[in-house]
């Protein structure tokens, strides 16, 4: 069993709260935007950290951590990129990568996460048979009414007890 904090788009903003959030969590990952590699080291300094990188995030994070990650947490094959859409309308980036993921023949559940439009999202495809985060943005830059986040737990092919932290703006 893992629990996970998951963020994205924290645009270089470090918030004094992510360390109490991060605490009870097994792992960090992160849906891209960091925007430096101090910020990045930050989260792993706290836990584990799987990230990828986001649009703004430049050339030190990209030699760091891929425009696309595919990795197995327990029972449930997990996709993540920045740029990726949602359930009915992935970006065309993405397509591919979601597509290969749900071709998966392990029996394990899916997970595809997003960033990028710091929309908090979280919607089943029942289509291809995956689960969608998208947690939203937690830092300062952008529209965003309210800066959020999610943490949840990974049990076997369960992911489960997922609960929505929000900020304020």
């Amino acid at each position: 069993m893992k629990r996970i904090l998951l963020i994205s788009d924290t645009h270089n903003y470090w918030d004094p709260r992510f360390a109490d959030y991060i605490a009870p969590c097994d792992e960090v990952w992160h849906a891209g935007d960091m925007c430096s590699y101090e910020h990045a080291m930050r989260f792993a300094e706290l836990k584990p950290l799987k990230a990828v990188c986001g649009n703004c995030d430049g050339a030190d994070l990209r030699l760091v951590y891929p425009e696309v990650l595919r990795w197995r947490c327990e029972r449930v094959e997990v996709l993540m990129k920045h740029i990726g859409g949602y359930p009915g309308h992935y970006d065309p980036s993405v397509r591919k990568y979601v597509h290969e993921l749900c071709n998966t023949t392990t029996g394990a559940a899916r997970l595809f996460i997003s960033g990028h439009s710091h929309i908090l999202k979280v919607k089943y495809d029942e289509r291809l048979g995956l689960l969608h985060i998208n947690p939203g943005a937690a830092g300062l830059q952008g529209w965003q009414a309210v800066r959020t986040f999610v943490r949840f737990t990974i049990d076997g092919p369960e992911i489960k007890d997922l609960e929505v932290i929000e900020l304020g703006k």
